[in-house]
């Protein structure tokens, strides 16, 4: 069986969502909030939420922000629904803008259903889905469940550097999920496979081109570049 873009788009997006939902349900029920796991020294379990973008950067209103990425997240199913059979764009651009897609999707059910299948009780007692009371919040007021945690070095800076001496520093201190990760991730490799692309375009014109087979319309070329620089801007955002 042939794997088109659209399936590849879609398993891509299936096991993402999958995923993510499945480590943020297991942590959201089985730890308190602020409770840590330690894996190994540079990589620990953290549960916290946040109302706001990947890696808890928060901008504007809740409501905003929820809106915001249901209406990104349309954008890319709606591109990678063109892309479906496209046969001439490559397998890991398309698995990349579905990456993002997932990711924005996977932020985009804490926001809208979280608040509303979960409560928030006070630490040490742990959340409980579909609680009998009710949840903390109304739908599209949800708070995204971050638990990835990468401190992977730190240091307490000499008292004598300006502004921040004395001041104990942790590399890499941001709190992320798998959603983000996704996100992320393939927005940096979008990026890149595009610079790598105008490279190799440029030297390309260096070289004679041969003649165009006839049957071959100008759309059915295709440019990528167009699309990384407002993938890496969305993936920030949502």
């Amino acid at each position: 069986m042939k794997l088109t873009n659209g399936k590849l788009a879609a398993l891509i997006i299936a096991l993402v969502i999958v995923i993510d939902q499945v480590v943020k349900i297991w942590v959201k029920t089985h730890f308190y909030y602020g409770e840590e796991m330690e894996i190994t020294s540079w990589f620990k379990l953290l549960f916290i939420e946040n109302n706001g973008m990947a890696f808890g950067m928060e901008l504007g209103s809740k409501l905003l922000l929820t809106t915001f990425r249901i209406i990104a997240s349309g954008a890319f199913i709606y591109y990678l629904w063109r892309l479906r059979n496209r046969s001439d764009i490559p397998k890991g651009y398309v698995a990349c803008i579905a990456m993002i897609t997932a990711g924005a999707l996977g932020n985009v059910i804490d926001c809208i259903a979280y608040g509303v299948i979960f409560n928030s009780p006070m630490p040490p007692q742990v959340a409980q889905m579909f609680p009998p009371d009710g949840g903390y919040a109304t739908i599209f007021n949800g708070r995204v469940v971050d638990m990835l945690y990468f401190p992977l070095c730190e240091w307490n800076w000499p008292q004598w550097v300006p502004m921040i001496g004395g001041d104990h520093f942790v590399f890499f201190q941001p709190i992320f999920n798998i959603a983000d990760a996704s996100l992320w991730g393939a927005a940096t490799l979008t990026t890149s496979q595009t610079k790598t692309t105008s490279q190799t375009r440029i030297k390309s014109r260096r070289l004679p081109r041969p003649k165009a087979k006839p049957h071959l319309k100008n759309h059915d070329q295709v440019d990528t570049r167009h699309i990384a620089r407002p993938a890496a801007t969305l993936a920030a955002l949502v």
